[in-house]
């Protein structure tokens, strides 16, 4: 039986729209994404409260045009996410299987190698009960 490698098996079984999904699962998953929103967020607010009153663009208090890119920002990026997660928990599974393999392999090495063992156990039993005749 041959051990196959399970990333080159999922990456084998992948269009480009799942390593677009899953490229995106991975790069929203971060810090640094977290931080470009943060600092986005903070810089739209504080710029539309407190900048040159003829440069606003989004009056406060109601900020509906961030509210609106932050919702379509949301609602595109929640499904590509959940696609991301599931396209990697069929990776999970592809590692799993082929763990599987891998131990079934060694279980069926580790048994012949027992069995050689007790062969050979007993061929010294044998000449060693011989050596004392």
């Amino acid at each position: 039986m041959k051990i196959r490698n399970a990333n080159h098996v999922y990456k084998s079984v992948l269009d480009n729209s799942e390593k677009f999904a899953i490229w995106i699962t991975d790069k929203v998953g971060t810090i640094g994404f977290f931080t470009i929103i943060f600092f986005w967020t903070i810089f739209w607010l504080g710029w539309n409260m407190f900048g040159p009153t003829g440069l606003r663009f989004d009056p406060y208090p109601a900020f509906v045009l961030w509210l609106f890119l932050s919702n379509m920002i949301q609602i595109f990026l929640m499904p590509l996410i959940m696609v991301g997660q599931n396209l990697q928990s069929k990776h999970s599974e592809i590692r799993a299987e082929t763990d599987f393999e891998v131990n079934m392999k060694a279980q069926k090495e580790v048994e012949e190698l027992k069995q050689e063992l007790d062969e050979i156990k007993s061929l010294l039993q044998k000449i060693l009960s011989e050596q004392n005749k």
